[in-house]
């Protein structure tokens, strides 16, 4: 294809998917060693989860403000700013002294982890809104662009937890994370040498108090998305990796480090097949053949569909009592076979935040969007240590399972007459 039969802005689309495939992996390579490393050290189940609270805390004022800054001074920006500003949580994080105390560990990296998570907002609010601008409306473009940035991010994410985990069983906690801040900087470099055109430069009247918004959609999908990524977080964060350690390793060193593998396997390829869905949603959903308004009613299809899969695994927990080989693996199938019905969910609600909001407003609708993302994951981390903790498996996937039949009846409040991306 000839430059001149691109469409348009798509170089920019390009170049800003790019930085963002960069910037997950380092994202999810991150979590996995910060996760592993702790528990090998002797942290409890509640324990991690304080490590993630102020990262997805961060996450919420992030959004919000970062939805205005955007719109103020351009989505170019933020982009970098994300960029930037992992680099330095990384770097820090490489800092930490195996001699301090355990309070005074868990304080550094949830600081450190709070950074890294104003970092990725920043990263993911410029991209998610350089989608609506860059997109042709035509065929469904706006679904098959965002579902090809959002599911390729998540499957970049997935080899991101396979990364992590092979580092830290390879070269040790400090070089991975040193490793990975020298590779994100070289692209941070790369982008600002050669960041194509098209992205909005930001108009100087943007106001704060626009971040709030007065759609009902965009506030319903909000609430919706908030259960849907609480009831993922609730066991995807601290809950089932730290059950699979239990079953998988001996306690030796040889054990720890089969353990951090297939961790790390399971962690990546559900979050990989998360993504290939993702992206393949548009196809699987026939969305270029129809109306807008359907997929309203599509959303709320497939948030019930996905509720009956963690009540199914609950039920099985129950039944098994005690740890055993059929219920690792009734697990594992499990909770792949929901991976993929979350990603159709996910895919739809991305698409639906983007055709609810206005090209003007869009930094700031999907701020508070993902403001609320940002919640339902501090929600789900929260409740993962907690659940998993005090009541095991069964209060674990029964509080999933409760979160995404909140999910489907916030969908169910959607409009499917309100959209911004056809005529009135």
């Amino acid at each position: 294809m000839t430059d001149s039969a691109r469409p348009e802005g798509l170089s920019a689309y390009i170049a800003v998917t790019a930085s963002y495939w960069a910037f997950m992996l380092t994202d999810g390579a991150l979590r996995m060693l910060v996760l592993l490393h702790f528990h090998t050290l002797g942290f409890t189940p509640v324990q991690l989860a304080y490590l993630f609270v102020l990262y997805e805390l961060a996450g919420m004022v992030t959004n919000l403000s970062a939805g205005w800054v955007a719109a103020r001074f351009g989505l170019t920006s933020t982009l970098y700013a994300g960029l930037g500003l992992q680099v330095v949580a990384l770097i820090a994080l490489a800092q930490l002294d195996p001699e301090w105390t355990i309070g005074l560990s868990v304080a550094f990296v949830m600081v450190v982890q709070g950074a890294s998570g104003v970092a990725k907002d920043l990263a993911k609010m410029s991209s998610k809104s350089a989608v609506k601008i860059l997109a042709p409306t035509e065929n469904g473009g706006l679904f098959r662009w965002v579902a090809i940035l959002t599911g390729s991010k998540n499957a970049v994410k997935g080899l991101g937890f396979l990364l992590g985990a092979a580092l830290l069983a390879t070269v040790g906690f400090v070089w991975a994370v040193l490793s990975m801040a020298a590779a994100l900087a070289a692209i941070l470099v790369a982008v600002l040498l050669a960041m194509p055109p098209g992205l909005p430069e930001g108009r100087k009247g943007a106001k704060f108090s626009e971040v709030i918004s007065k759609s009902s959609n965009v506030n319903w999908l909000s609430a919706a998305r908030v259960f849907l990524f609480g009831a993922r977080d609730v066991w995807f964060v601290v809950g089932i990796p730290i059950y699979f350690y239990a079953v998988l390793s001996d306690g030796t060193e040889d054990g720890n480090r089969a353990a951090f593998f297939m961790i790390g396997t399971f962690m990546a390829l559900w979050i990989i097949l998360y993504g290939m869905v993702q992206a393949g949603a548009p196809r699987l959903l026939h969305a270029a053949t129809r109306p807008e308004g359907e997929l309203v009613h599509t959303a709320r299809g497939w948030a019930w569909t996905l509720a009956a899969i963690p009540a199914a695994l609950t039920a099985a927990v129950v039944v098994s009592g005690e740890p055993q080989l059929w219920l690792t693996v009734t697990l594992v199938a499990g909770l792949l076979v929901f991976g993929a019905v979350f990603a159709v969910n996910s895919a739809l609600h991305s698409y639906l935040i983007l055709a609810f909001t206005k090209a003007e407003r869009v930094t700031m609708d999907v701020g508070f969007y993902y403001m609320a993302n940002a919640g339902g994951r501090l929600l789900g981390t929260v409740l993962s240590g907690l659940t998993y903790q005090t009541g095991g498996l069964p209060l674990m996937l029964g509080t999933a399972t409760a979160m995404v039949v909140l999910s489907a009846l916030a969908s169910g409040r959607l409009n499917p007459e309100h959209t911004q991306t056809t005529p009135a």
